[in-house]
């Protein structure tokens, strides 16, 4: 990240029951994050699927954060960095 970037979110994915949810969160905490999306565990164990959802939802909180700012999102490739030990609650 450069001195003009700065990390104003991300995006968190969770196992919840039968379901791989989407959030938008704020950097350092889950509190208040917003749910974007889900799609059923069967489907994500896929591994083309899931690339698709993880795109599309990547795209979803590209468009929001270009509304609220007016500036292109920067993502960590290519999958990302990992959740916090402590947010881990299961794995798609």
């Amino acid at each position: 990240m450069t001195d003009k970037q700065r990390q104003v979110g991300r995006l968190a994915f969770r196992v919840e029951g039968n379901l791989w949810v989407a959030y938008y969160a704020l950097p350092d905490t889950m509190n208040d994050a917003i749910v974007l999306g889900s799609i059923q565990m069967a489907i994500v164990q896929d591994f083309s699927a899931k690339q698709i959802f993880m795109a599309l939802m990547r795209d979803a909180v590209s468009a929001i954060i270009k509304d609220q700012s007016g500036h292109d999102s920067c993502w960590p490739e290519p999958d990302g960095v990992p959740a916090p030990e402590h947010e881990k609650a299961g794995r798609a």
